[in-house]
């Protein structure tokens, strides 16, 4: 299959949606913003001080004309570092909240995907966005965004506190600046195609080291491990490659910064002299001057070295915003809505590839309350047909009309990691304990539920108590049950139990569909003779539909599948 990346926005769509998820935060934006400027403010009114106590000391004043500019250097560092704190908090707060509300959107989009998309763009483009983008956007946001603020504040304050003193040390401060534009400008141009293309081939590497870990047993199988070695050695290195490179483009990047900042400086002290000699400032203001200039050392360095961040945080953000921006997988016109529990299937064909259709003009109906079994050899469609009346796929042509209730149960059960009546309640929130225990009880699980070290407040799933295949079978028919749905689909549901185990799933499935519309993909041949209707699929057509009794006796497909079922589990 053909990779096809999910969307990446473009740079104003980025930007759009910064402003979009900003925009309902107006205020603490307004309020954060202000203090830090009223901060930074303050915070000016140092340099001066100390260039008055210069003056002093230059004009040989006694040693208590000291302590009340002493006091003011006190005053305002506590003033200063007061408002700083409170508006970086606020700062702060807008960044995490508009995080959250991109990350909720992000994460919405996500699990609206059409199956088939995410399946194209391969697992590690998804992941690699999920975990390594989402993370690094956070990031940004915590520690990059209020240091930005803080900086850029600090460096339009300065400027202007140094026109204050004489408009003359503004000008030599701006000898600087072309140097820090032209490197600023000259960083970007490199940086933000960089900066995707790591993206990329981070995402890339991801998918391959899945692809190989996933699939080791084939990869040994056919003694491959080598070739496999090799692909993901290449990916890594193309990595790292661009890693280096943009610690190399970081490297110039600040020896150029270096440059501007000395040639201001020794501007701003020459000027400084000049005033000082011909009398049109004191020794004090050219101090302050000085300090003025040294001060926006690390204002500026800071902002212009957060470009790396922005930088990697931007391309980051343009690939979240890119599957946020996704467009919902709006209700498909072939997939329609019904009154009653039945489902009608007219027509229906499905291609995962273009020209390689997998169901050729499918016709089914199923009533309400009606339990129909779907059998065939591998590979004739009944998992696609399923898939698609549940609502996982969307059809290339023909229609599906269902009640609105349809849930799907798959032979793939993921147990989520918390406590076991939190992964129940995954299908109905707000269910009693009492409800959790008959769900349980339905599908014959509260005995060992109630088993295990903490019943079911038993932490399950990843790093906790590991459940049986069984088990995770039957913890997926008690979330159907706790969901109620008009129709249920199951795909194999009961492959997983083994031959022990195989009977109680089916009691199971029977009592958990007991009641409801119910379409399944039969793995065993003992749940389609349990089935009111039995529909056999062959080289994604519908060749037969009957009874068990019906079928068996027309001497067709579906007898010759019995008896080769009944002949196996004789020899076994």
């Amino acid at each position: 299959m053909t990779r096809e990346l999910l969307p990446t926005a473009t740079p104003a769509r980025t930007r759009a949606a910064v402003l979009q998820a900003v925009r309902p935060h107006r205020r603490t934006a307004v309020a954060g913003f202000g203090l830090l400027i009223v901060a930074t403010s303050v915070g000016l009114l140092i340099q001066p001080l100390l260039g008055h106590i210069v003056d002093l000391v230059a004009g040989r004043e006694q040693a208590a004309a000291l302590a009340v500019p002493a006091a003011l250097l006190v005053l305002v560092g506590l003033v200063q570092g007061a408002l700083t704190a409170w508006g970086l908090t606020l700062v702060a707060r807008l960044g995490e909240t508009a995080l959250a509300d991109l990350r909720e959107r992000f994460v919405e989009r996500v699990l609206a995907l059409p199956l088939d998309r995410a399946e194209r763009a391969g697992s590690g483009d998804l992941t690699s966005r999920v975990t390594g983008d989402v993370a690094r956007v956070a990031e940004a946001v915590r520690s990059a965004l209020p240091a930005l603020a803080r900086s850029l504040l600090s460096i339009v304050l300065t400027l202007g506190a140094l026109a204050l003193l004489d408009w003359r040390f503004l000008v030599a401060a701006l000898l600087a600046v072309p140097v820090q534009v032209h490197t600023a400008r000259w960083y970007v141009r490199n940086a933000v195609p960089l900066y995707a293309a790591q993206r990329v081939a981070t995402g890339e590497q991801q998918q391959q080291l899945l692809d190989t870990i996933a699939g080791a047993s084939t990869v040994r199988a056919f003694r491959a491990e080598r070739e496999h070695l090799e692909r993901v050695a290449g990916r890594s290195r193309a990595a790292v490659e661009l890693t280096m490179r943009g610690v190399r483009l970081m490297l110039r990047f600040y020896s150029r910064l270096h440059v501007a900042e000395y040639a201001g400086l020794a501007a701003v002290l020459a000027v400084g002299v000049l005033l000082v000699r011909d009398g049109s400032a004191t020794i004090g203001t050219a101090t302050a001057a000085a300090l003025y200039f040294h001060n926006l050392f690390g204002p500026i360095n800071t902002a212009l070295a957060l470009l790396d961040d922005a930088q990697a945080a931007t391309a980051s953000l343009a690939r979240v915003v890119g599957v946020a921006d996704a467009a919902p997988a709006d209700a498909a016109p072939a997939i329609r809505q019904q009154e009653g529990g039945g489902v009608s299937v007219r027509g229906l064909a499905h291609a995962y590839e273009p020209g390689d259709p997998v169901l050729h003009g499918v016709d089914l109906d199923i009533r309400p309350g009606e339990r129909v079994a779907l059998v065939g050899a591998s590979g004739a469609g009944k998992t696609t047909l399923a898939k698609l009346v549940a609502g996982v796929h969307e059809p290339t042509a023909g229609t599906v009309e269902t009640p609105p209730g349809v849930a799907m149960v798959t032979q793939e059960v993921h147990v989520f990691a918390g406590p076991l009546a939190d992964d129940l309640r995954l299908a109905r929130p707000d269910a009693t304990d009492d409800e959790l225990r008959a769900a349980l009880a339905t599908v014959d699980a509260l005995a060992w539920a109630e088993e295990l070290p903490d019943g079911l407040a038993t932490v399950v799933g990843e790093g906790g108590h590991r459940l049986t295949g069984a088990q995770r079978q039957q913890l997926a028919l008690a979330r159907l049950v706790l969901a109620d749905p008009a129709v249920a689909v199951l795909d194999e549901a009961t492959a997983e139990a083994g031959s022990v185990g195989a009977r109680l799933l089916e009691r199971a499935v029977e009592r958990a569909v007991d009641g409801r519309t119910a379409l399944i993909v039969a793995h065993r041949l003992t749940q389609a003779a349990a089935a009111d209707s039995v529909v056999v699929m062959e080289d994604g057509r519908v060749v037969e539909r009957g009874s068990h009794a019906d079928l068996r006796a027309a001497g067709g497909r579906y007898a010759a599948h019995w008896s080769a079922w009944t002949d196996h589990r004789q020899d076994v």
